[in-house]
């Protein structure tokens, strides 16, 4: 018989990211709809470790589905990625009267949520990442305003670089993956979009496609860099000394982490908050709210972080024929 749930924490970990704190407010509500208490943790691991710990009711999430970032606060936690450190997070849990936990973050924080699990404290993953990156799910909380805000600011970066006839390579986020950048380059357009997981360090082809570009009459050529990659201010004075076309560098950054969240990001991470909190209720734990297939699903988490995840084949040869 698994041990009733009564009351439920929440933490956000890692990068944050628009949507989690639809995530959290869905967590919240859902846990007081099935007569269950609430505590936020602060800080992400940081927090529990610190005793972060607040009472949370419907008020406190209120009027916050709209906001980007994350009204719990994140943090990285090394301490968190001991053993010592993994009990005591454990044991603070049992002191404050935690029996579960939801953990909105990506990779890394289901590693941890995996440690409570083990020790325990019955845990389940929401996927909060702007990369994607999360092999289980075909999608996690933020990446679509993430890849929105990042279309709308290359589409403005065109109209400047169509004026001066450049060379604009703009670099996004993502970490090792290249979702974002991929998704951009279909959404803007681009001539060129270079991913970690397909690119192959030739230069000479970028900069012999820009002459040839110049020649036909092209006014601009968008190149769009995933962050995986990098180095985009010396890669534009590398091709701008060889084809004598003016190139500019533009690295969004972490403005793609920032604002409030689009319909979808707030509709999909209230699903999976909400989720959660039933998962928690029917004695599961040790598992990752997923969307696959086109509808809403569960994985344990050793499973899902085994998996690996690739950017879209199709998508990528779309994004070359297109050109």
């Amino acid at each position: 018989m698994a041990k009733e749930i009564n009351t439920i924490g929440v933490l956000t970990s890692g990068g944050d990211a628009p949507g989690m704190n639809a995530v959290i407010r869905a967590v919240v509500r859902q846990s007081l709809f099935k007569g269950k208490k609430v505590k936020g943790i602060k800080r992400g691991y940081a927090g529990l470790l610190n005793e972060e710990i607040i009472d949370m009711n419907a008020k406190s999430v209120s009027d916050t589905i709209s906001r980007g970032g994350t009204i719990l606060q994140t943090a990285r936690c090394k301490e968190f990625e001991t053993p010592e450190g993994q009990q005591l997070g454990a044991d603070i849990c049992r002191k404050h009267g935690i029996d579960a936990v939801v953990v909105i973050g990506g990779d890394g924080s289901f590693r941890g949520a995996q440690k409570l699990a083990a020790r325990g404290i019955n845990t389940i993953g929401v996927p909060g990442t702007i990369d994607l990156d999360i092999a289980c799910t075909d999608y996690t909380v933020g990446f679509d305003t993430a890849v929105n805000t990042a279309m709308e600011a290359i589409d403005k970066i065109r109209d400047t670089s169509t004026s001066h006839e450049r060379c604009s390579i703009i670099e996004v986020m993502g970490r090792g993956a290249g979702h974002i950048a991929l998704w951009c380059g279909l959404a803007n357009g681009a001539e060129e979009v270079l991913l970690p997981e397909k690119y192959d360090y030739d230069e000479q082809r970028l900069i012999n496609q820009v002459l040839n570009a110049r020649k036909i009459g092209k006014q601009h050529y968008i190149i769009i860099n995933a962050e995986g990659i990098g180095d985009s201010q010396g890669l534009a004075k590398r091709i701008e000394e060889a084809t004598g076309v003016e190139t500019r560098a533009s690295i969004l950054g972490h403005m793609q982490r920032g604002g409030s969240p689009t319909c979808k990001d707030r509709v999909y991470a209230t699903t999976m908050g909400a989720m959660a909190v039933d998962l928690l209720c029917e004695g599961k734990s040790n598992r990752v709210v997923a969307h696959s297939g086109g509808t809403f699903v569960d994985f344990d988490i050793d499973e899902a972080l085994a998996m690996q995840k690739g950017v879209d084949e199709n998508m990528y040869q779309i994004s070359k024929s297109l050109v």
